[in-house]
């Protein structure tokens, strides 16, 4: 058996007296398209906010590509990690959030380049060209040179899916990318999303409200309600014939 690229072993987190993750345990496998659902304050952002490292565990162990990420192994025991260790950790992932966070005074182009010049010493003209690929991946090479504001949200949130990919992740994680965007611009993020999900070495974790879209991309769907996983399975599987209760009413299935 290969080692999970991500694993979550008895995870607790709690903002103040609310547990919003109850002991979760989660594998993923390299390469795997696993999309997470549930209702809003289930917990599915918590988890790709704990991978990005913007959220500390209360106790447990999340495992990134065979490391501990939150710990460090000193002297044969897990110790919290230290801020180099979670910088370094972090470098195999990219997030793509709700909101397109683009620096607003940075053209599009030194959106993308800024991070792999200065944390992964690329040279400029390196940045450059990994930029231009990537935009012509999401389909923007004609606005290279214009500001965020002189974008439309769905062309705003695909740029900060170029920048992310800019850093040459293993694991692309997306909470909730087409839940800002006026409904005509949901299809142009989606797709970018869809072409991602073809690559066979790339790992994607999205948490979405759209439905069809997770049925179409995923290799695996998890339902989530309050902090626990109540069934996770192949797609058609869960969409059509779900086992929980649980799972059937918030698909409406019942």
């Amino acid at each position: 058996m290969n080692t999970p690229i991500i694993r979550f072993d008895n995870v607790v987190k709690q903002f103040g007296e609310a547990r919003v993750l109850n002991g979760l345990n989660l594998a993923i496998e390299a390469g795997e398209k696993v999309t997470i659902i549930g209702p809003s304050g289930s917990g599915k952002s918590t988890v790709l906010r704990i991978l990005m490292t913007l959220e500390p565990i209360d106790s447990g162990v999340v495992y990134v590509a065979g490391q501990p990420l939150w710990h460090e192994q000193k002297a044969g025991a897990l110790m919290p990690a230290s801020a180099r260790h979670l910088h370094d950790m972090r470098k195999h992932m990219g997030m793509v959030f709700q909101q397109f966070n683009l620096f607003p005074h940075m053209t599009v182009r030194r959106n993308i380049t800024e991070a792999p010049i200065h944390v992964l010493g690329l040279s400029k003209q390196e940045a450059n060209e990994r930029a231009e690929h990537y935009l012509a991946l999401v389909g923007l090479t004609d606005h290279a040179d214009k500001f965020p504001r002189q974008l439309s949200g769905g062309q705003q949130q695909r740029v900060a899916i170029a920048r992310a990919l800019a850093m040459k992740p293993r694991i692309m994680l997306f909470d909730e990318p087409t839940s800002a965007l006026d409904p005509e611009l949901v299809g142009e993020v989606l797709q970018v999303i869809q072409r991602l999900a073809s690559e066979d070495d790339l790992t994607l974790l999205l948490v979405t409200h759209e439905m069809q879209f997770a049925r179409e991309i995923s290799d695996r769907v998890v339902f989530f309600d309050k902090g626990e996983i109540v069934e996770e399975g192949d797609p058609e599987t869960l969409f059509t014939a779900p086992r929980e209760a649980r799972t059937r009413a918030f698909l409406k299935l019942t």
